[in-house]
């Protein structure tokens, strides 16, 4: 069920998490984001546009978009239909993952615990979010979880800035690093299309072995 979600990420390595409050931004957005060497993006289904930004985004074309903060099935099903590739959601719901399935798409499912991991890798999810990861203790806390599951693998978010990414992405059970710093609300109010390019290539820059 993630092995696409999973090669998607192991590949980019990095995951721009984005709250666009107005789709008017989803082109420019998408260009910066692009342009500054990032692969994929993720949606967060915190604003009354982001159903709209998914499917400008999508349909843009030069990333593969998937949507976040995804709390219910009907979310789901409105964002897949929007053009969303990929599902994440911030915790553990039986309704988002059997509507993930129903849909045809990968989720990946937040945990904060290991009896959360331990739920997602008994639905035959071996892809999940760690979140919030700093506040939860950054990398300790990930080595402390991956130690006793090997099989799970990682997409850290919440909290991380460029100064961590390099941490996250040494361990070995992580796919990919989870990023809002690269493309604020403020920066999207501001238009600065510019720094984003930069902040994108600078983070691109840092997942190099």
């Amino acid at each position: 069920m993630t092995t696409g979600l999973a090669a998607l990420l192991a590949e980019s390595r990095l995951l721009p998490v984005l709250t666009v409050p107005s789709v008017a931004s989803a082109g420019p957005l998408a260009d910066a984001l692009a342009a500054g060497g990032a692969r994929c993006a993720e949606v967060t289904f915190r604003t009354p546009d982001a159903e709209r930004v998914v499917q400008a985004m999508a349909a843009h074309g030069a990333l593969t978009v998937g949507a976040g903060t995804v709390l219910t099935a009907e979310q789901a099903e409105r964002a897949v239909a929007a053009g969303a590739r990929f599902l994440v959601s911030p915790g553990f719901d039986d309704e988002v993952i059997a509507a993930a399935r129903e849909l045809g798409v990968p989720v990946a499912p937040g945990v904060a615990t290991a009896t959360e991991l331990m739920r997602a890798l008994k639905a035959g999810l071996d892809t999940v979010k760690l979140f919030p990861a700093q506040p939860l203790g950054g990398t300790d806390m990930l080595r402390a979880l991956a130690a006793p599951f090997p099989q799970a693998r990682f997409v850290p978010t919440g909290g991380i800035g460029p100064d961590q990414l390099p941490g996250y992405l040494a361990h070995p059970s992580v796919l990919a690093v989870g990023g809002s710093w690269i493309a604020t609300p403020g920066h999207l109010e501001r238009g600065a299309y510019d720094e984003i390019r930069r902040l994108t290539a600078e983070a691109v820059g840092r997942t190099a072995p």
